[in-house]
């Protein structure tokens, strides 16, 4: 009789034992699930309307000519932001969502190649300042580079598997920044120095060299491919997918930096989509490029797909973004002004989509501006992290807007472009409606009201000149603030001076 007491109290033990158990490892299960995966579908050179989703009031030209169905499905499920910003070239973009620094601060303002060489061309008037040509670096002290703590870096730290897939360009060739794995990211497919490939063919390898191209523009970590009828769009999607599933199968949160090539030079047909650009009446180039897109677009749909087939779709945070606008080569994003490298909005205004499970609202427009730097702030905020943050960040979570608060319409967004690269240098800001460009060349001030002429067509120098005493202001103490580099005057060795000079 004992004996039966004794073991059915043990069993009782046991079994409260074992409910404990279960209970805290349900709450653990529930706390786990509670963070989010982060899909960041970075893509390169793809203009505000480069899609067949219209970023504008109504649909444009290029709305009607382009086809992607799962941008347009991304779109109807989450925000659209018509007003987001980038920087007007690649290496400055992705810098900055690196780190959260404004391009001013970092110094990274071109892009970025071979080590201690600038791309810079040979200008009458200016020279250029000594920027930070070698890129991001994972220490102090590396010459002519910045150092920061990434985001990969500390999503990593809290315990997140970080996953680069497709164009780095963080860093020059033989600098530590070349190799996205020293900078925060566990996994690194396809990623290195160059910023567009030498190929978009299997059958080439990927590579530039088989049109005597310089191998610079390789493609790595792909050699599996090589050879094959595959395009490097699909191919990355394919490399993408199965670090997604291996992320899941670890039970780890991810980070996908999933950065395409696609739609960077050199422009090469897809051929799973040309044909019918060519039935549809475009013409060879233009037909190309919008088999590049859809390609992309496909490549979407299909890491969509993935998320959904391993059951973690809804807490899976996906960001559409592109890194500039589109380049003179490509159809203008009428009705915005100029393209890539300009300080036009053909040059800096770029798509951008949220889907947030539970947070963001299915079909819903976001009219208020952000930028880039935005995105390292937001993902951290996102993954609710705040330790280990460095304080030089100037970008601002969006996560508010997603929430559907107030918008801080009093911010003023900045851009700085010292460079002679394929444009003049300038500096520019914008604060509420207004936008300020400051031309290094001539130090002449171009003045923009951007909700009424949106195409830019009117500068209202004369007309306001007290708005643009302000924004002048504001803008030179930015560019003190942040130690910004100034392209240096031929004829006299001296620095451009600020747009705004005090009185005093």
């Amino acid at each position: 009789m004992e004996i039966f007491i004794k073991s059915r109290t043990v069993k009782v033990i046991m079994a409260l034992l074992m409910l404990g158990s279960f209970g805290q490892l349900f709450a653990q299960s529930k706390k786990a699930s509670k963070v989010p995966n982060i899909v960041f579908f970075f893509v390169d050179d793809m203009g505000w309307q480069d899609t067949s989703v219209p970023f504008y009031t109504e649909k444009t030209t290029l709305n009607n000519q382009y086809h992607t169905p799962n941008m347009e499905k991304l779109a109807s499920q989450g925000d659209k932001f018509t007003q987001a910003y980038a920087s007007a070239v690649c290496s400055p973009s992705r810098i900055s969502l690196m780190t959260g620094m404004n391009a001013a601060r970092h110094r990274v303002t071109s892009w970025t190649l071979r080590k201690d060489k600038s791309p810079d061309q040979d200008h009458p008037v200016l020279q250029s300042p000594k920027w930070n040509l070698n890129g991001l670096s994972d220490r102090e002290g590396q010459e002519l580079t910045v150092y920061h703590s990434t985001l990969p870096q500390l999503l990593k730290a809290a315990g997140y598997e970080t996953i680069h897939v497709g164009k780095a360009h963080f860093g020059a060739k033989d600098t530590p920044g070349e190799d996205p794995r020293n900078l925060g990211f566990d996994v690194n497919i396809a990623g290195h120095a160059a910023g567009g490939p030498g190929s978009y063919h299997g059958t080439h390898d990927f590579s530039s060299v088989w049109r005597s191209g310089s191998p610079v523009w390789d493609v790595p970590g792909l050699e599996k491919y090589h050879g094959k009828e595959i395009f490097l769009t699909e191919a990355l999607t394919l490399e993408a997918n199965k670090a997604i599933a291996s992320a899941v199968d670890k039970g780890k949160p991810f980070y996908l930096y999933m950065a395409h090539y696609a739609i960077h030079a050199p422009w090469e047909k897809d051929e799973r989509f040309y044909q019918k650009y060519i039935d549809a009446g475009l013409g060879e180039f233009q037909a190309t490029y919008a088999s590049m897109i859809e390609g992309m677009d496909k490549s979407l749909g299909d890491i969509i797909g993935q998320l959904e087939k391993l059951g973690v779709k809804d807490n899976t945070i996906i960001v559409f973004m592109s890194d500039n606008g589109s380049p003179k080569q490509t159809p203008r994003n009428l009705p915005l002004r100029g393209h890539k490298l300009t300080p036009y909005e053909g040059g800096i205004r770029v798509p951008m989509i949220v889907k947030w499970p539970g947070v963001s609202q299915p079909g819903r427009v976001i009219d208020d501006y952000l930028i880039i730097e935005d995105i390292y702030p937001s993902f951290l905020q996102m993954a609710g992290i705040s330790k280990g943050i460095d304080k030089e960040v100037d970008g601002q979570s969006f996560v508010p807007l997603l929430k559907g608060e107030e918008a801080n319409h009093e911010r003023a967004l900045f851009w700085h472009y010292p460079n002679t690269y394929d444009q003049p240098p300038y500096s520019m800001v914008r604060k509420g409606d207004w936008k300020l460009i400051y031309h290094h060349v001539d130090q002449s001030l171009e003045l923009f009201n951007i909700p009424e002429d949106i195409s830019e067509e009117n500068n209202l120098l004369a007309q306001n000149p007290k708005k643009a005493k302000e924004l002048a202001k504001l803008l030179t103490q930015h560019l003190k603030k942040t130690k910004a580099q100034m392209p240096i005057i031929k004829e006299t060795g001296k620095p451009v001076p600020y747009p705004y000079i005090s009185k005093k």
